[in-house]
């Protein structure tokens, strides 16, 4: 079986429960269309501004938020202390750009952070490394509403090395004013972009590693500043590895970070959602490999989750309840035990249980290589019912080659849930 190197941050709580609610909220979801927007549309700050005087978030509800979360079996959740637009939802001493000084009129992120706490939720902060509104904040021709403008004319009197003391004070501020932070999601690097892109030497991440792991030398920490070295876990994101996640040749601990459509933050008019079944597709596929699902819902202007994200949530918690222990707790499956067609695996190494994730429903049976003798019982997840096995049907009609072949007796109907999951319980070596 699979495994991975010790690494700073604490990793062991993240491996064993698997799924997590990312938050995109800001000034953009007033515009609803995509948190990108004001770099999409080359907004000038003035422009922007206009979200700023009218955020009013009047139906936000956190209890709600976290209630909708747990239920749907997440057990961490990441929210977007700023995001790139440099709109920040806590009442931070360094800007005036904060939700305190909206018709909000209040700090939005404490209540968030003691009501995801309240569901017995880890808590994670995004932060945005890049910062569209800070004065000192270098223009460059990669990213940023004003990367077409005369950009020189722009940078004069800015200096990037104070953006970057800002930047470092304000995650001061997040690692010392709200508790213990579980996770810590910085947001991103661009070197590879060419002139002008921004790494390591823009935020001067070596001297904000060394406070991070300083004030919370247990945070798990994400692979976006730009180090070789010192990083939790790998993000992919908006795609789905093919297999465990490597870095120089070695599985890491990864999480694939997805959205519900095509945009993190609230987009009114965007089609594209996905179904609760590519989903939850998506949540097994990722255990299967030995990863984490953090799951984005981008809440409206009015502060609340819209009814399209609240459905899926709502489906994956009914799936959840009943199949979560093929979830939590598992990871990859030993390359001994081979995947059957329109499967997927998922194996927790302490219980010794082996997860069968059917995809496509066979009309009798379902074969499974190299697992005669090795089965003590077998049962549907959803209602614990018996499923019988039978080890010499395929050697029986077909020869010795099947000899070590465990064959299932599945019911014709498949049972009543999206994905239903075979538990096998694997006999000691």
């Amino acid at each position: 079986m699979l495994t991975t190197q010790p690494t700073p941050g604490q990793t062991d709580w993240f491996v064993h429960d698997r799924f997590g609610l990312f938050i995109h909220w800001g000034l953009y979801a007033l515009a609803a269309r995509h948190e990108w927007v004001k770099h999409n549309e080359e907004m000038s700050d003035d422009v922007y501004d206009t979200y700023f005087r009218h955020f009013d978030p009047d139906l936000y509800d956190p209890e709600q938020w976290a209630s909708a979360a747990a239920d749907a079996g997440m057990k961490y959740f990441v929210v977007t202390t700023k995001h790139h637009e440099g709109f920040c939802l806590w009442d931070t001493a360094l800007t005036d750009y904060k939700a305190t000084n909206t018709p909000a009129g209040r700090d939005l992120l404490r209540p968030m952070v003691d009501a995801f706490r309240g569901q017995n939720m880890r808590v994670g902060f995004y932060h945005s490394l890049i910062d569209w509104h800070h004065p000192q904040y270098i223009i460059d021709p990669h990213i940023g509403p004003l990367r077409n403008k005369d950009r020189a004319a722009l940078n004069v009197g800015r200096d990037q090395a104070k953006y970057a003391q800002y930047l470092h004070g304000q995650v001061r501020e997040l690692l010392t004013q709200f508790g213990t932070i579980d996770i810590l999601w910085a947001d991103f690097s661009y070197t590879h972009m060419g002139e002008g892109g921004k790494g390591k030497a823009d935020w001067q991440s070596e001297t904000l590693y060394k406070m991070i792991r300083e004030l919370q030398p247990h945070v798990i920490l994400n692979d976006r500043l730009d180090l070789d070295e010192g990083w939790d876990i790998k993000t992919p994101e908006q795609f789905q590895p093919l297999e465990w996640v490597r870095h120089n040749g070695q599985p890491v601990v990864w999480e694939a970070c997805q959205t519900f459509s095509g945009s993190w933050g609230y987009y009114r008019d965007e089609a594209t959602w996905k179904s609760p079944e590519q989903l939850l597709l998506m949540l097994i596929d990722t255990v299967s490999k030995g990863g984490n699902l953090l799951l984005n819902v981008g809440p409206t202007g009015r502060g609340e989750f819209d009814q399209r994200a609240l459905s899926r949530l709502k489906d994956m918690g009914q799936w959840m309840r009943r199949h979560s222990r093929s979830i939590y707790g598992c990871t990859q499956a030993p390359a001994e035990f081979a995947t059957p067609r329109d499967c997927r695996l998922t194996y927790n190494p302490d219980k010794k249980r082996l997860y069968v994730h059917v995809l496509a429903w066979p009309s009798h049976l379902l074969h499974l290589e190299g697992l005669a003798g090795r089965v003590e019982y077998a049962q549907l997840l959803n209602d614990a019912s018996e499923v019988k096995m039978h080890t010499h049907w395929e050697a029986t009609h077909f020869g010795d080659n099947a000899k070590d072949r465990l064959s299932l007796i599945l019911p014709t109907q498949k049972p009543d849930t999206a994905v239903p999951v075979v538990e096998l319980f694997l006999k000691d070596k």
